[in-house]
């Protein structure tokens, strides 16, 4: 598995967008249909598959990070990090990930598309 990292600016409230991170309601507006939460684990529901991640850090309104409990790899996880610019005061949402070689570029796309969902749910 390789990690890999997107950066999107998203004009919008880092509190806004951090509840859309962080919380099984926020997740289930853009990136899955469903999302339920019971204490650290959280089930993503899409087109009748689910997928089961457990929260493992979250830094209010700057990160939230994930790990698929069916992952393979030990090192593997997905993040959501915010960050502010200091000279422009642009807010940044950066996403790490993991995937394999080959697959990269398919994982990219993928976030492209629920990152333009998180943008059409913000209004942005």
């Amino acid at each position: 598995m390789k990690k890999f990292e997107l950066e999107y600016v998203l004009q919008a409230s880092q509190k806004v967008i951090f509840d859309r991170l962080s919380t099984a309601s926020g997740l289930s507006e853009w990136f899955a249909d469903d999302v339920n939460q019971k204490g650290k684990n959280f089930t993503f529901f899409w087109d009748g598959s689910e997928q089961e991640a457990q929260l493992l850090t979250k830094k209010d309104n700057r990160l939230v990070r994930f790990k698929w409990t069916e992952s393979e790899d030990e090192e593997a996880y997905f993040e959501f990090r915010l960050e502010i610019d200091a000279l422009t005061n642009d807010l940044s949402l950066i996403i790490t990930d993991f995937a394999e070689e080959d697959e990269i570029d398919e994982s990219i796309e993928l976030w492209d598309s629920q990152i333009a969902e998180l943008k059409h749910v913000l209004g942005i």
